[in-house]
């Protein structure tokens, strides 16, 4: 029976239980991805397919329309839909914006708890938007004594997340050097953080680059830190965080350490205290499949 599944089912999930999902999912043959954009400047049409043999298949098609929010309206919609791996049926409709949350937000905490230090207890967000309030959500499951930093080009919306254990900032350049973890969840084209403030044994978590003009970091970030991404078949050729210092001659794809599906191998790992660490989030189609897997699961058990 095909299931439609609402935000109703957030209070389901657990940041644990997506992150072992995700992990999980890895174990399993490498996906297969395909994704079509398409631009009417600043607006874009993402469709993302992905196929796992043994979990099934997923198609999420979304908009990105950067105006929305200024007319009440949410900027990105969209649709997940699940197919049976055995018969090609629809299992499921799955809430937009619930897989979305949860997959970006589990991807990145997945990274931090291999990339960042054990101990780490100041976080910095870049960005105060809706992936913003996602992260440090998430963050808290992990880092529960965690003590957050807000950064926003737009005070106002930084100054509206504060609340206990959050601070907004008015100084990146200070919020960035003091941080343990640094996460960054912007629509930028221009690098914001600068590789000159980074410190020894700091993570970066990069979000928001999604396009091949975006960029969230410079040159000398990349250069300093040993480069991770969620998967190399989303982030290298597509994302401008990569694409352009590669082009570049920056850095080198040998430079890239690891994605998710050396977690086995123990590759994706932070070798020292000393180690700055970068995790550029891309977001494929394969994590909303493992995500909308795992929603579904958690649903159909609810009654159990």
């Amino acid at each position: 029976m095909m299931e439609m599944i609402g935000p109703e089912a957030e209070v389901l999930l657990s940041w644990e239980g997506l992150t072992q999902a995700l992990a999980a999912g890895h174990d399993l043959p490498r996906a297969k991805i395909e994704d079509i954009f398409l631009y009417r400047d600043p607006d874009t049409l993402l469709s993302r397919a992905a196929w796992i043999d043994g979990m099934g298949l997923a198609v999420k098609s979304a908009t990105v329309f950067p105006g929305n929010p200024a007319q009440g309206k949410p900027m990105v919609n969209g649709a997940v839909n699940l197919y049976s791996d055995r018969t090609g049926e629809l299992e499921a409709i799955v809430d937009f914006h619930l897989v979305t949350k949860w997959k970006t937000a589990g991807d990145s905490l997945l990274a931090a708890s291999r990339l960042a230090r054990p101990d780490s207890r100041r976080i910095t967000i870049v960005g105060a938007g809706t992936v913003a309030r996602s992260m440090i959500e998430a963050y808290s499951s992990l880092f529960p004594d965690a003590e957050f930093t807000v950064w926003s080009r737009n005070s106002q919306s930084a100054r509206a997340l504060a609340g206990p254990r959050i601070t907004p900032a008015t100084d990146l350049e200070g919020a960035v050097r003091s941080a343990c973890i640094i996460c960054t969840a912007t629509m930028t084209t221009e690098p914001l953080v600068r590789g000159e403030w980074l410190q020894p044994g700091q993570h970066l978590d990069l979000i928001g680059a999604y396009r091949p003009d975006m960029r969230e970091v410079d040159d000398e970030a990349l250069r300093r830190a040993r480069i991770f991404v969620d998967s190399r078949a989303t982030t290298l050729d597509h994302i401008g965080e990569l694409k352009i210092p590669l082009a570049a001659g920056v850095i080198a794809r040998d430079d890239i350490v690891a994605d998710f599906y050396d977690l086995a191998t123990g590759r994706f790992a932070r070798q020292s205290d000393d180690d700055i660490t970068i995790a550029k989030n891309g977001g494929g189609a394969h994590l909303d499949l493992m995500t909308s897997r795992y929603i579904l699961g958690r649903w159909r058990g609810r009654a159990g």
